[in-house]
């Protein structure tokens, strides 16, 4: 094997595996950001010895064992100190071995827990939103510091800051690399799952940049969901977001043309949909209603998607029974977002004036006031209304809105075609 090979190998490798070896890691020694560092530590050791021994046949576990070797020293060096300062006047070399814990064992335990416990301590609450997302993706997603910022559209330095202050504030709050119990656990499961959810919408659907789409982003934030399925089997909602991803992730390839342009999904080809990600999509939603989550706000939403999933064209989509999806999801988590959205299902099942009616009601809402899915929607309803010079100036203003240039010039694309 070549010696780029082998990086590339390396590089496979240690996304793949990274994430377990880090959460075994603070396992033991109690700080994430310590290891981290520890885990880096292996890759580096792998980068020097594998272009020349290759890459062994269960690489991972090498890499685990590699850092396990180096997490026994830390401790050990860590444990002599302490009972230096403790036992002032004593020789370090009467320390008996048998004092020093079992380290060995501890690194062995059920690797999925130690899994669970990351996920849970990188969301946890006491980081902000942004510095959530850039410790999960690098610690979970194994991506680098520079493919985040690049993710984000922010600088290097910028993301580097956020995962610093993150692994300090972690440190400083001394919060615990556990999974919470009881009254907790509904909480802080729900930042957990919208963390995910916010990293795949990045990737779906870009806030800004020139790219309509980051389908790398919707991919890791995928296979974070799939992991946490695996390590929550009895969490419903885990589930349905999990299916709200499989089935919007199977839309990639249809929602750009050949020039890069956005299709919308009433434009799509849906010979082009990947249905054996939306097989997997409604199996989820399928194992989140047998657990009693269907009626939980990622399930609706993919009991939505659902329906957009199994029309086989844009005519045939039961537009009904999304409005009704959307009036109880409405009801259930109360949301200008949600009530936008809303209003496209309602336009379609009960026409523009109904819908319409919708939007104008969110048209003083402060947290939509930058938003320009707003003047958009507004727009299309307008125009279906014939009132085409009020609906040019609602696209126009979504155009001058939107920081994303792909959709920029789809919504002055949209404006122009109505005329002057």
């Amino acid at each position: 094997m070549t010696l780029p090979d082998t990086h590339r190998a390396i590089d496979a490798v240690w996304r793949i595996e990274s994430a377990k070896v880090i959460a075994g890691l603070a396992r033991m020694v109690g700080d994430i950001g310590q290891a981290e560092d520890l885990a880096q530590d292996a890759l580096v050791i792998a980068l020097e010895k594998w272009p020349e021994t290759g890459v062994p046949d269960n690489p991972g576990a090498w890499l685990m064992a590699t850092a396990k070797h180096r997490a026994i020293d830390l401790l050990r060096r860590q444990k002599l100190l302490e009972r230096k300062h403790e036992q002032l006047g004593h020789e370090l070399d009467s320390m008996q071995e048998s004092a020093l814990p079992d380290l060995d064992a501890a690194i062995d335990d059920d690797i999925g827990d130690d899994l669970l416990r990351l996920v849970f301590t990188a969301c946890h609450p006491v980081l902000s939103t942004d510095a959530q997302v850039a410790l999960t993706l690098r610690l979970l997603g194994g991506l680098t510091t520079d493919e985040i910022a690049r993710a984000f559209l922010v600088p290097e330095a910028t993301i580097a800051q956020r995962i610093v202050r993150a692994k300090r504030t972690l440190a400083e709050s001394k919060v615990p690399f556990e999974v919470p119990r009881g009254s907790e656990l509904a909480p802080r499961l729900a930042s957990v799952l919208g963390v995910i959810y916010l990293i795949f919408n990045e990737g779906y659907s870009a806030t800004a940049g020139d790219d309509w789409m980051r389908p790398a982003l919707c991919e890791d934030a995928l296979r974070l969901g799939r992991i946490l399925a695996e390590l929550a089997p009895g969490e419903p909602e885990v589930h349905g977001l999990v299916a709200l991803m499989e089935i919007q992730a199977s839309r990639v390839r249809a929602r750009v043309g050949p020039g890069g342009e956005p299709v919308l999904l009433l434009d799509q080809d849906r010979s082009r949909w990947d249905y054996v990600l939306i097989r997997r999509g409604l199996d989820a939603l399928a194992r989140a209603e047998a657990l009693g989550g269907a009626a939980g706000p990622y399930a609706m939403q993919a009991a939505i998607a659902a329906c957009h999933a199994r029309a086989r064209s844009g005519d045939e989509t039961e537009w009904e029974r999304i409005a009704s999806l959307y009036d109880t999801l409405a009801r259930l988590t109360p949301s200008p977002v949600i009530e936008l959205n809303r209003a496209v299902a309602v336009s379609f099942a009960r026409g523009p004036v109904a819908a319409l009616e919708i939007v104008d009601a969110l048209r003083s809402e402060p947290s939509l006031e930058r938003y320009h899915l707003l003047p958009s929607v507004r727009g299309d309803l307008l125009a279906k209304l014939g009132r085409e010079g009020e609906a040019r100036a609602e696209l126009e203003r979504a155009a001058s809105l939107t920081r994303n240039a792909r959709e920029r010039a789809l919504l002055r694309a949209r404006a122009a075609a109505l005329g002057s």
